[in-house]
């Protein structure tokens, strides 16, 4: 099984509804984002996916988010903004151009991260 990864970021906030605590309040995150892609063969030129071709998708995705309120965003409006609920969204939106296998983690601090895949 052959692996590549690609990280990237975007600045947002959001707040957590139904919590108890701190991240109830409106509050931002420098989230870091990576994406990893597993596939069983390589293309013709010997790769997974082009890395550059997988950042600028990764980049598109992103940019919906950066420098956003996610709880506004129409995703968001009935699915709480948490760290897995957004590394769902960033897959969801990526797995619409990529037809591999995907695994997207989210980090909102050094030290916590959410993943998704499927």
């Amino acid at each position: 099984m052959f692996e590549i990864k690609v990280r990237d970021e975007f600045c947002g906030a959001h707040n957590l509804r139904g919590y108890k605590g701190k991240c109830e309040g409106l509050h931002g995150h420098n989230w870091k984002v990576e994406v990893k892609l597993r596939k069983n063969t390589l293309n013709s030129q010997g790769m997974v996916m082009d890395f550059k071709e997988l950042k600028a998708l990764l980049r598109g995705v992103l940019s919906d988010l950066d420098h956003k309120h996610l709880n506004e965003l129409r995703y968001f409006k009935k699915i709480n903004p948490t760290s897995e609920n957004t590394a769902r969204f960033i897959h969801e939106e990526l797995s619409k151009r990529i037809k591999k296998k995907i695994k997207v983690s989210v980090w909102e601090t050094e030290n916590s991260c959410a993943s998704f895949e499927k």
